[in-house]
């Protein structure tokens, strides 16, 4: 079950990041900073809450509580990146954490008992809890994306009115066993 899982959770967790990132490459560095209104998260804003949540549960996942003492979470919604590049270097660092996570562990952590805020989770629940809350943001982050982009928008997923070619390409392969995020990971 170790491998079964651990790669399914690492491919759909690395699926929501290349959602991310390929909402980044069209986008501005005017526009990470742009908000709906004051209510509302910028793009940098939702990558400096993401990325403050990633530290602070991936970091010394079994030992320690996942919301860190050093962990000031109100600030992740207050200040600016200024440039993509940077914006980028934030978003990066949250997952590669994650990742490095992933990698660590082992087929008996599975059924281990970790803490966050204070209220035990096994690391299959803080799994299902963190694939709720990350793509909740990435679907806002692009979102946002789409609204700045307007009709310049390229799709991430099967374009309006192309549903019909999509399935059709699908159903004239070969049925295979296969992640559905293979093909999205393949990508440029």
């Amino acid at each position: 079950m170790k491998n079964d899982f651990l790669n399914s959770v690492k491919k759909q967790f690395e699926y929501y990041k290349l959602l991310g990132e390929k909402t980044f490459e069209q986008i501005s560095d005017e526009q990470i900073n742009w908000q709906y209104n004051a209510e509302s998260n910028s793009i940098a804003i939702i990558v400096r809450h993401l990325t403050g949540n990633m530290l602070s549960r991936w970091t010394d996942f079994l030992t320690t509580d996942g919301e860190k003492e050093w962990r000031n979470r109100d600030a992740e919604f207050e200040g600016e990146i200024k440039t993509k590049a940077e914006l980028i270097e934030v978003w990066t660092k949250g997952w590669n954490c994650l990742f490095e996570t992933i990698e660590k562990l082992t087929e008996e952590d599975l059924e281990k008992i970790i803490y966050i805020r204070n209220q035990g989770h096994t690391v299959l629940e803080a799994f299902n809890r963190q694939l709720a809350h990350y793509p909740y943001h990435v679907g806002q982050i692009v979102f946002i994306g789409k609204m700045l982009c307007d009709e310049s928008w390229t799709s991430l997923s099967v374009p309006r009115g192309n549903s019909q070619v999509y399935n059709a390409e699908k159903f004239s392969k070969t049925k295979a066993k296969g992640h559905f995020t293979d093909e999205y990971l393949k990508k440029d």
